[in-house]
């Protein structure tokens, strides 16, 4: 089916799809189970699925909670496959389930206020930019989820793990097999647990994250206004020390934006739920592991 068209044309009427339940349905019977709830707001078609019933579980789970199905592809040429049906089956596209979060899975027009403002967050990406002793890379982001979902998430990109399963199998895509595995460490604001969080960071740094706060605030009007004149003048016109002036600026507004993110992290590293969330979304995961569980297991012990 991957490699011969013809072959695809006949097996394409019986071949079968099973999904997670262990049910087993045809290209067409599979199409019309999930057309209506899993058809995106550009009118794609998703079908999820995933290659582990066990490590992704969770994930399993909350899908099957919004109504979705989830298939089961677990074989070693299934990511060949996916590609293949991708470019055969019309407005179709086949999303890991645990590659986003699971109301962006599948993007429907309904959104949500967060309830934490955009300097809030921003602030809190550094509180949990916490150092995780394994070779993968982290990027905080920050989705407006339903209050009652889980506070962080961990996802890996669709695109950028088939690359890598794809170049595993020697796919052609060496480049990408190259790169260290990235994830995305997502938070919720709407999570009480994460406006808790938010709310001691006032309490504890509030002092400190306001005088910073002006500090940058009366420098960048500086940089502004300076910048603002210089534009009134030709290039041969703005004097050396007026340059030296203005670059000046822009070094302490480096230093006070790096003094912020030192304040924000230290905070966050010894802040015991702060690591406690991200160890928890890594257990469920699958990627706690070694002396990083022990140390979640013995934290779990002192929060009880």
């Amino acid at each position: 089916m991957i490699t011969e068209e013809k072959f695809y044309e006949k097996a394409s009427k019986f071949a079968l799809l099973k999904n997670t339940e262990d049910k087993y349905f045809t290209f067409e019977e599979y199409e019309k189970l999930i057309k209506e709830n899993q058809t995106d707001k550009n009118k794609t078609l998703i079908y999820l699925y995933s290659t582990n019933k066990t490590d992704q579980f969770s994930y399993i789970d909350k899908a099957r909670n919004k109504g979705y199905d989830v298939l089961l592809l677990d074989g070693q040429l299934d990511v060949h496959l996916i590609n293949q049906l991708e470019s055969k089956l019309k407005d179709t596209r086949f999303v890991r389930v645990d590659s986003d979060v699971v109301d962006k899975l599948i993007q429907k027009e309904e959104t949500r206020e967060s309830k934490l403002s955009e300097d809030q967050k921003d602030d809190l990406k550094s509180v949990f930019n916490v150092r995780v002793k394994t070779k993968e890379i982290y990027n905080v982001v920050f989705e407006t989820l339903d209050e009652n979902e889980t506070p962080v998430i961990i996802t890996q990109s669709e695109f950028m793990r088939r690359m890598k399963d794809m170049s595993a199998m020697g796919g052609g895509m060496n480049f990408y097999g190259e790169l260290p595995d990235s994830y995305n460490l997502v938070i919720n604001p709407n999570h009480k647990l994460v406006n808790k969080i938010s709310e001691d960071l006032q309490s504890q740094e509030g002092p400190k994250l306001t005088e910073n706060k002006n500090e940058r605030t009366r420098i960048k009007e500086e940089i502004d206004f300076m910048e603002q004149e210089h534009k009134k003048k030709k290039a041969d016109e703005i004097s050396q020390l007026e340059k030296d002036d203005l670059e000046k600026l822009r070094k302490e507004l480096t230093t006070a934006e790096n003094s912020r993110k030192d304040i924000l992290e230290s905070y966050g590293a010894a802040n015991k739920v702060v690591k406690q969330l991200i160890d928890l979304a890594l257990l469920a995961n699958n990627m706690l592991r070694g002396e990083d569980l022990s140390t979640f297991v013995n934290r779990s012990i002192d929060l009880l």
